[in-house]
């Protein structure tokens, strides 16, 4: 009875030009506030001086919703971009939460686990209300994770202070390869979740200009030229 109603409703919808209902289309990717960044969430920013979450080469930030805590990533790739929590400024043993390009043009949310220098996919996901997209050559994410987990090696509780691993890269079929530089920028000391700071970590690309042994140098070199030569 029921396949016999739906082949009246095809007739009349190819009679009448009616087309059926369509579900509603997704809502788009809300862009990442960056004004809110050290006031009710905290960030961190891996680039140029100034940049912002369309602008790093890396963003992060996170904040406390209810028993979640709400990640937002996005890095200049079309590959992946992830966050490591670490007991350490090393790799290996790391609760890794990566934001995947895949072939078909969708941004999964994937868990690792840092065996050594090897991420391995975790089956147990802690992610959820998952959301992404890949626009202008940048992989953009968002998702929650609970702040307390029962006790388990790959999974962490966010409750305690880590240290975070920030990396991105290309992908290959949607599977993760190496990271695009050889030593991944990781934050100064471990985060705690309850404390909002903006932080800002210059690309290597504007390191040289930054360090206090630079600029003495850039001083004396302009009071040589200023002064002249005997």
């Amino acid at each position: 009875f029921l396949v016999l109603v739906f082949y009246l409703l095809m007739i009349y919808s190819d009679y009448t030009g009616y087309p059926f209902p369509t579900a509603p289309p997704v809502d788009p990717f809300a862009k990442i506030r960056v004004d809110d960044c050290g006031k009710t969430k905290g960030c961190f920013r891996y680039g140029k001086p100034g940049c912002n979450a369309e602008t790093c080469d890396y963003f992060l930030s996170y904040r406390r919703i209810g028993a979640d805590v709400e990640f937002e990533l996005s890095a200049d790739t079309d590959g992946w971009v992830a966050v490591g929590f670490s007991s350490d400024k090393k790799m290996g043993g790391d609760d890794v939460m990566a934001c995947v390009h895949d072939d078909n043009g969708r941004v999964r949310i994937q868990h690792f686990y840092n065996v050594g220098q090897w991420a391995k996919e975790i089956q147990r996901n802690p992610a959820r209300d998952e959301e992404g997209v890949f626009e202008n050559n940048r992989v953009t994410c968002r998702f929650k994770r609970p702040v307390n987990v029962p006790r388990e090696e790959t999974i962490v509780d966010l409750h305690l202070s880590w240290y975070y691993l920030f990396a991105w890269g290309p992908a290959i079929q949607g599977s993760i390869t190496r990271h695009d530089i050889d030593s991944p920028p990781v934050s100064e000391r471990v985060v705690s979740i309850y404390k909002y700071e903006d932080i800002f970590m210059p690309s290597a690309a504007y390191q040289t200009f930054s360090s206090p042994f630079c600029l003495l140098l850039i001083v004396a070199l302009t009071f040589y030229l200023l002064m002249g030569t005997p």
